[in-house]
């Protein structure tokens, strides 16, 4: 396998394929993944969302419908914990456009964001100023869309966005990276023509004990599980759920989505759905 390493939107990429990709299919991912952070990053002062969160307004986007549908559905779940207006709540505690880690006091995310936001299958809408973050499932929607992009590409494929992936073609195996111990794994899992997503505490964590998985209701982080993957046939739907799994209602909804997968908590007990195919090394009695 061709391995193709850039950077971008925060994380290291892997695309993997049977041959080397040439200039053009490399343009083209770069150019899908550029469209999608100017419509979506609160970290760039220029993209539609930044935009929005200072002036209010509308943000044209293929995205919109797509991603907004699966976050109510989430949030839904979740009894609210999962939102996307979490923007503002990550940011009093320093995990902001500036990464300035400079915590302040928890702020909890709007309530009632369907009644702010109204949304097509192409545009999304704001009544008043509100700045949203889709880190929940923006990064699995940009792997679907960088496999689709490469969709004419003959033979495997691997997409992996910094541990979030899709696969096409031939089966491959995957360590589930131990969250307390990046040398060691919990469990492994053969994946193909199939996306995998995960979730840590130990990822995108400063200051005494912050990190970016928050509960909207308080602003506060999480505290009871450790990490999260799930296993989906979309890697939005895949990163979804690793979220969701990190809340009460998350195993309910990767099951009314068929979405497996496997939780560790943070005094280090693995579980895992019931048709989940990964082999763990340690499993919750």
């Amino acid at each position: 396998m061709a391995i193709w390493r850039f950077d971008a939107i925060g994380t290291t990429w892997e695309i993997e394929t049977s041959d080397e990709l040439g200039a053009d299919e490399r343009q083209l991912v770069g150019v899908e993944i550029d469209r999608f952070d100017r419509e979506w990053s609160r970290f760039r002062e220029d993209s539609a969302v930044t935009r929005v969160g200072r002036d209010g307004g509308s943000i044209s986007s293929p995205d919109a419908g797509a991603m907004l549908d699966v976050y109510r559905e989430l949030s839904q779940a979740t009894a609210g914990a999962v939102n996307p207006l979490i923007a503002e709540s990550l940011s009093a505690l320093g995990y902001d456009a500036s990464y300035s880690l400079i915590a302040g006091d928890p702020v909890a995310a709007p309530a009632g964001w369907t009644q702010r936001l109204r949304w097509t299958a192409g545009e999304a809408t704001a009544s008043d100023p509100v700045l949203l973050d889709v880190g929940a499932l923006g990064k699995g929607r940009l792997v679907d869309l960088v496999t689709e992009t490469l969709a004419h590409v003959p033979g495997d494929l691997v997409v992996d966005a910094g541990g979030d992936m899709r696969v096409r073609g031939s089966v491959v195996r995957i360590g589930l990276e131990h969250p307390y111990d990046a040398t060691k794994a919990i469990g492994v899992i053969e994946l193909q023509d199939a996306a995998l997503c995960a979730s840590a505490v130990n990822r995108r964590a400063w200051g005494d004990g912050l990190h970016h998985v928050l509960d909207a209701r308080t602003g506060i982080p999480v505290r009871t599980w450790a990490a999260t993957w799930a296993i989906a046939s979309d890697a939005m739907r895949a990163d979804a759920v690793a979220t969701a799994l990190f809340f009460d209602g998350g195993p309910e909804l990767a099951a009314s989505w068929g979405v497996e997968w496997v939780r560790m908590s943070t005094d280090g007990r693995a579980e895992r759905s019931p048709g989940c195919p990964a082999q763990l090394f340690t499993a919750r009695p």
